[in-house]
C-alpha cells in the first residue's frame, strides 16, 4: 500500500499542492458559516500549529502533507477573520425622514431614474456615518449631479433586509464587506450644496466611467447603450430586467458580467495590434524583443480595464492568470495554467474572503477549471482530427472548440447557477455558439476603438457598429430564451451537497491518473442531494407579509404587501408557480398533511384556532391555548426572521437567526422603536 502511494505521488507530483486554495477556501467558509464568533486569534494559531507540524515532519512526507494542509486552512480563516476586523461596524438607521448631506461617490443611471452613492453621509446634522449610503432618487427629480458633488436631500433610510427564508442569500453580510450601511429613496429633489473635483483614485476611476457613459448615451439608446455602458465601464444598472431576463434564460448572462472572455479579448487585440506595430520596423522586428514587448503592453491595458470595469471577482481572478502567463513568457517558461488558476484563487481568497461564497466567484473557477483540464484531454484528438485538412476542415474545429467551450464551462457552472438562481438553461450553447463571435469579433473591437477615439470626439465611428454587434446579440438572446423549455427549475441542491459536487470538480480537474474518475461518483452524489433534503411545509417572510403552505406538490401563497424579490426567492425552495391563499374567515384550518391543521388568524383571538398544532399571523398573536402551540407571529419574525416549519410532530421551526447566529453583519431588531412596524394592519385587506 505505501509502494502504491510513493507510485501515485510520483506519478501526481505536484498536483497535492493544487488542492490548498481549496483548504484555504473551505476554512474561509468554515468562518462565514459559525453562528458565533470565534477567537480572533484562531486563524493564526492554526497556521503556526501548521508551521511547527512542518518543522517537526522533515522526516515523514505525510506529516509534512498535514502541515501544509493546517496552514492553508488557517490563512483561509485568518484572511476572513481580518476582512471582518476592518470592516466598519454597521449603523442603524432612522425610521422616520431624515435630512441626508453627503458627497457623490457615484452616480447610476437606472432604466427609469438615477441611484447615487453618497460617501459618510450626515443624518440630520450628526456626525458622518463610517459607511456608504445608496438612495433612489425621485423619476422627476432632474438636478444635474456628478461625483464629488456635496447634496442634501431628504429621504426614508432602510437597513439592508435579512434573507428572505432560513438559509437564503445574505445581503447583510454583503453589504457588510461592500462599505454599505443601508437604502433610500429620496422625498424629495436633491439640493447641490456644493461642487468639487472627484479627488482618490476610486473618484477619479468612477468619474472616468460616467463620463464614458454619458458619452455612450449620445450615440447610442435604449438597450444598446446599456449594454455598451456595461461592457466598458461595468456599469450594469442601466440595462432592463427584460434584457436581463433574456441573457440570463438564453445562458448569455456571462457576457454582460466582465470576466475572462472581455478580458482575454481585451488583451488579445492589444497584444496583436502593438506586435504588428512594432514588426512595421525590420530593425525593431530583428533587435527588439517583440513579443516580450507587445505582452507587457497587453498586461498594461488588461489592467487599465479591470480598473475601468470595477475589478469584479471574475475579472480579477482572469487577470490574475494572465500576469502568470506574461511572466512565464518573459522569463522563457511557459506558466502551468492550473497552478495559475490555483494561485488566482489564493490570492483572492487571501485579498476578499467574502467573495468566496459569492456565485460569480464558484461559477468563475469552475468554468476556468472545466476549460483547462478539458481542453488538456481533447487538444491531442482534436489535432488529430484537424491534421493537415483544409479550410473546411479548420472551420469545423474552430466550430467544435467554440461548442465544447460553452459546453465545459456552462455544465460545470450549472450547479452554482442552480444553488443560486434556482434554474437551469438549456440552450446554452446554442447561444454562446451565435453570441460570442460577434462579441468577439465586433462588440468587443468596436469599443476599444470607442475608448481611444473618445479624446478625439470620434467615438461614434466605432459606437455605431458597437451598436450593431449588441443588437445583433440582443436578438439571439431574446430568441433563444423565448425556445420552448428555455430554463428549467430544478430542485435546491443543500450547501453541503455544493460542496461535494465541487470536490468532485475539482477531484476530477486536478489529477492525471485514472484516480481522478473518482470524482464523476463525488460529482453524481453532489447532484443527487437534492432528493436527500425535504422542503419546508410552511415559511413566513422576514416582515410577515408573505405567508407560504406547501401541500400535495402545491405551493400556496398568502400575500400582503410583499416583495417581488421574495416570492422569487421562495421559488429556490418551492420551484414553480405558486397559486393564490386566501382565508376570508377571522380563523383558517388548514391541512397541509393528513391528520395536521394549523391556524391562519386575522384576529388576535379565536377559540377554534386552540385545535391546530401551529398558529400563524401577521399581526401579534394573544392567543392562549392547553397546551401551548407554537406560534408564528409578526413579533417572531420582528426578533428571529424568516421562519420555515416542517409539520414533524411536533413541529420543527427554524429561524433565519438561529443559522446565522450572532455575526457582526448580523442586525438585529432595530434599536430605533420598541415595536416592529406594521402591527396593526389586518393580515387581509382584500389583496
Amino acid at each position: 500500500m505505501q509502494h502504491w502511494f510513493e507510485t501515485f505521488l510520483e506519478a501526481e507530483r505536484g498536483r497535492p499542492a493544487l488542492f490548498l486554495p481549496l483548504v484555504m477556501a473551505g476554512g474561509a467558509i468554515w468562518y462565514f458559516a459559525l453562528t458565533a464568533q470565534p477567537s480572533p486569534m484562531l486563524g493564526v494559531s492554526i497556521v503556526a500549529g501548521g508551521v511547527l507540524l512542518w518543522m517537526l515532519g522533515r522526516a515523514w512526507r505525510g506529516l509534512r502533507g498535514l502541515a501544509a494542509v493546517s496552514v492553508a486552512l488557517g490563512l483561509g480563516i485568518a484572511s476572513a477573520q481580518f476582512a471582518t476586523w476592518r470592516a466598519a461596524p454597521v449603523i442603524d438607521l432612522p425610521r422616520t425622514a431624515s435630512i441626508v448631506e453627503a458627497a457623490i461617490a457615484s452616480v447610476e443611471i437606472l432604466p427609469v431614474g438615477r441611484r447615487v452613492t453618497l460617501d459618510h453621509p450626515r443624518l440630520n446634522q450628526s456626525q458622518p456615518l463610517p459607511r456608504r449610503l445608496r438612495i433612489r432618487l425621485r423619476t422627476t427629480d432632474t438636478t444635474p449631479l456628478a461625483t464629488g458633488d456635496t447634496i442634501r436631500l431628504r429621504a426614508l433610510l432602510r437597513r439592508p433586509p435579512p434573507p428572505s427564508f432560513p438559509g437564503a442569500w445574505d445581503l447583510q453580510r454583503d453589504d457588510f464587506f461592500n462599505g454599505l450601511g443601508g437604502y433610500g429613496t429620496a422625498l424629495g429633489p436633491a439640493e447641490i450644496l456644493a461642487h468639487a473635483a472627484p479627488t482618490g483614485a476610486a473618484s477619479l476611476l468612477q468619474a472616468l466611467r460616467e463620463t464614458i457613459a454619458a458619452r455612450i448615451g449620445e450615440t447610442l439608446a435604449g438597450s444598446e447603450a446599456a449594454i455598451a455602458t456595461t461592457l466598458l465601464t461595468g456599469e450594469t444598472a442601466q440595462i432592463a430586467a427584460a434584457d436581463h431576463a433574456a441573457f440570463r434564460d438564453s445562458g448569455l448572462a456571462h457576457l454582460l458580467a466582465i470576466a475572462g472572455l472581455h478580458i482575454g479579448i481585451v488583451m488579445g487585440l492589444i497584444f496583436t495590434a502593438t506586435r504588428w506595430s512594432l514588426t512595421l520596423s525590420e530593425r525593431v522586428a530583428l533587435f527588439w524583443p517583440v513579443k516580450a514587448i507587445a505582452a507587457l503592453a497587453s498586461l498594461c491595458g488588461g489592467f487599465a480595464y479591470l480598473l475601468l470595469t470595477g475589478a469584479h471577482v471574475p475579472i480579477q481572478r482572469s487577470f490574475a492568470m494572465a500576469c502568470l502567463v506574461t511572466l512565464g513568457l518573459l522569463c522563457g517558461r511557459r506558466a502551468a495554467s492550473l497552478r495559475g488558476l490555483a494561485l488566482a484563487m489564493a490570492c483572492l481568497v487571501l485579498l476578499s474572503p467574502d467573495a468566496v461564497i459569492g456565485v460569480s466567484f464558484q461559477m468563475s473557477f469552475s468554468a476556468v477549471l472545466a476549460l483547462i483540464a478539458g481542453y488538456a484531454w481533447l487538444q491531442p484528438r482534436l489535432l488529430a482530427w484537424r491534421g493537415d485538412g483544409g479550410r473546411l476542415r479548420l472551420l469545423g474545429v474552430h466550430i467544435v472548440m467554440l461548442a465544447l467551450t460553452s459546453a465545459l464551462a456552462g455544465t460545470a457552472s450549472a450547479p452554482y447557477a442552480a444553488y443560486h438562481f434556482g434554474q437551469i438553461q438549456l440552450y446554452y450553447v446554442a447561444g454562446n455558439l451565435l453570441a460570442v463571435p460577434i462579441t468577439a469579433l465586433l462588440v468587443m473591437p468596436a469599443g476599444l476603438a470607442a475608448l481611444a477615439l473618445m479624446p478625439l470626439h470620434l467615438d461614434s465611428l466605432a459606437l455605431i457598429p458597437m451598436g450593431w454587434g449588441i443588437s445583433a446579440i440582443l436578438a439571439i438572446a431574446r430568441a433563444v430564451s423565448a425556445w420552448p423549455g428555455a430554463t428549467l427549475s430544478v430542485m435546491p441542491i443543500p450547501p453541503w451537497g455544493l460542496l461535494v459536487f465541487s470536490l468532485g470538480l475539482a477531484w476530477l480537474g486536478v489529477w492525471r491518473s485514472r484516480v481522478r474518475l473518482a470524482g464523476l461518483a463525488l460529482i453524481a452524489a453532489g447532484l443527487a442531494t437534492p432528493w436527500l433534503v425535504t422542503a419546508p411545509d410552511l415559511m413566513v417572510s422576514a416582515d410577515a407579509r408573505l405567508i407560504g403552505m406547501h401541500s400535495q406538490g402545491q405551493t400556496l401563497l398568502l400575500r400582503h404587501g410583499s416583495d417581488r424579490f421574495t416570492e422569487d426567492s421562495w421559488r429556490l425552495v418551492w420551484p414553480g408557480a405558486a397559486d393564490r391563499l386566501t382565508c376570508p374567515s377571522p380563523v383558517c384550518l388548514l391541512h397541509p398533511k393528513p391528520d395536521t391543521t394549523i391556524a391562519l388568524m386575522t384576529v388576535a383571538q379565536d377559540a377554534t384556532a386552540c385545535t391546530a398544532i401551529l398558529l400563524i399571523a401577521a399581526n401579534p398573536i394573544q392567543q392562549h391555548c392547553d397546551g401551548n402551540p407554537p406560534q408564528i407571529d409578526r413579533f417572531t419574525v420582528w426578533r428571529e426572521g424568516a421562519q420555515a416549519v416542517w409539520l414533524t410532530t411536533p413541529p420543527t421551526i427554524v429561524s433565519d437567526q438561529s443559522l446565522r447566529g450572532r455575526r457582526p453583519w448580523v442586525l438585529g431588531p432595530s434599536s430605533q422603536g420598541a415595536t416592529p412596524r406594521g402591527t396593526t394592519p389586518a393580515l387581509l385587506d382584500g389583496d
